[in-house]
């Protein structure tokens, strides 16, 4: 039973020991530490500095929109495996692939509707 596991296990070790290594040999030879500047630590977007202070609470619209990018994104993740094989599945799969757009269409609306998509 061990014989069957000790190529995996010698594989995990020789490559525990290569990062162990590695990572020493980073610290021995790699560029030493600069002094740190406060500018480093914050956070920009595109090259320029972010007005967003550590406090800043975001609205519950960007949590809305950001669930309901999920949902639609998952949909995607269920539809696809559908699409790829219409052909074996049939008829039947087409016609609950059909169903399911239909109800997340009907879901979409109605949080359309709601507002739940306008950036306030």
């Amino acid at each position: 039973m061990l014989r069957s596991y000790l190529p995996a296990l010698v594989f995990l070790a020789i490559g525990g020991i290569l990062a162990l290594v590695f990572t020493y040999a980073n610290t021995l030879l790699g560029p030493t530490p600069r002094k740190t500047v406060k500018a480093t630590y914050e956070p920009y977007e595109s090259g320029l500095p972010s007005e967003v202070k550590r406090t800043f609470r975001f609205g519950i619209s960007f949590y809305m929109i950001a669930m309901l990018f999920l949902l639609f994104d998952v949909e995607v993740i269920f539809l696809f495996p559908v699409a790829v094989k219409l052909r074996e599945f049939g008829t039947f799969a087409m016609y609950e692939a059909i169903t399911f757009i239909g109800l997340l269409a009907v879901a979409f609306v109605y949080v359309w509707r709601r507002g739940a998509l306008s950036w306030r």
